[in-house]
């Protein structure tokens, strides 16, 4: 049974219920016959990836959406093999090259000259050109980024490249300067509440007004949060009303734990415990950067205000260190013994510079 954020996904720009201009501004580029590499961002859940496909439908038609899934093999320098699933049509591909960590650049390198290098196979198509569509595009490494400015420099009458980000501040200066940047901003809470209130009616579920506004709320504008959120009140209750609680993920459920782990012990055993905990984390797939950003967060209001911009800055390092390295559990474990450090010498009175 599909999730809500997949059965009620709109499929054209004209069922998007928000950013009505965003919409018409890419309608536009799609019939204009002169359509350019887009560099589409914003924060999660916005609806970025949405507005991407239903913007390519614009452009080939309803072709785009027989997808298909293939497992390719890739070599590097040394000789590692290097497994990489893509989701292509005959129209365009999808990839997210930074599942590969630091050999991205042979998947950018390989693949997409190999897709520009061909030609169109439906002779009908509207266009002449494939579109390559890179998730993540901003945790690419810079030899990733090189390899793609190259490729948009020489490809460019065969292959037109749309990057998703969630944001410009980690893509070198060369591709923004060849995209065309489209912001797509998070949706406010009316509009998700409207959203929310749609989807509900096709599920014909009893419209909660109250229910419906926290949800909002609660999700920090991000849509994709709040179906799940919904979904997950509704699946976990038989009776709905506007005081039903909203139960958080099982994933932010265990960084609360974290927190207050880190908070009521610090000693080498501890580190321990939390270190597997965290392992369990990123074994289920949660992102390194949302742990430390959450686990920071919720650290937050139990410690004194003078270790609040330490323990920010702190994050704020690691973060850093997280883009940068490939082994994430040792940037998210040292983060945890910093933070207990500069708790320990707070309460004992000792200066933690």
């Amino acid at each position: 049974m599909a999730l809500l954020v997949d059965k009620h996904r709109p499929r054209s720009l004209e069922a998007l219920s928000y950013h009505p201009e965003l919409s018409d501004r890419l309608r536009a580029l799609a019939q204009s016959g002169d359509f350019p590499h887009l560099l589409v961002y914003g924060p999660s859940g916005a609806g970025k990836k949405t507005r991407i496909v239903a913007t390519l439908k614009e452009l080939y038609g309803p072709g785009v959406e027989k997808i298909k899934i293939d497992a390719r093999v890739f070599q590097t320098t040394t000789n590692r093999k290097l497994e990489f699933n893509i989701v292509s049509s005959v129209y365009h591909l999808e990839i997210t090259p930074s599942d590969v960590g630091n050999y991205d650049r042979v998947v950018i390198q390989d693949l997409l000259k190999e897709v520009a290098q061909t030609q169109q196979v439906d002779l009908s198509a509207k266009q002449r050109f494939k579109v390559v569509v890179i998730n993540e595009a901003d945790h690419l490494t810079r030899d990733a980024q090189a390899a793609l400015r190259r490729t948009m420099e020489k490809y460019s009458p065969n292959l037109r490249l749309i990057l998703l980000a969630n944001s410009t501040s980690n893509i070198i200066a060369p591709i923004r300067s060849r995209c065309l940047l489209v912001r797509v901003s998070a949706p406010t809470e009316k509009e998700i509440v409207g959203v929310l209130k749609s989807v509900g009616g096709k599920e014909k579920w009893e419209t909660e007004t109250g229910l419906e506004e926290r949800v909002a709320r609660e999700c920090g504008r991000n849509l994709r949060r709040a179906l799940l959120m919904y979904e997950a009140v509704h699946a976990q209750n038989e009776q709905i009303t506007d005081k039903t609680p909203i139960p958080p993920p099982d994933w932010e459920a265990l960084i609360v734990q974290i927190a207050e782990q880190i908070i009521a012990e610090r000693s080498p055993a501890r580190i321990l415990a939390v270190r597997a905990q965290l392992y369990d984390l990123l074994s289920h797939c949660i992102d390194s950067t949302t742990i430390l950003k959450t686990l920071t967060w919720k650290l937050i209001p139990k410690v004194d205000d003078a270790l609040k911009p330490e323990i920010i800055k702190w994050a704020a390092f690691y973060e850093h260190r997280c883009k940068n390295g490939s082994k994430q559990i040792f940037h998210l474990e040292a983060f945890v013994a910093k933070v207990m450090r500069i708790y320990e010498s707070h309460e004992m009175g000792i200066d933690f510079d």
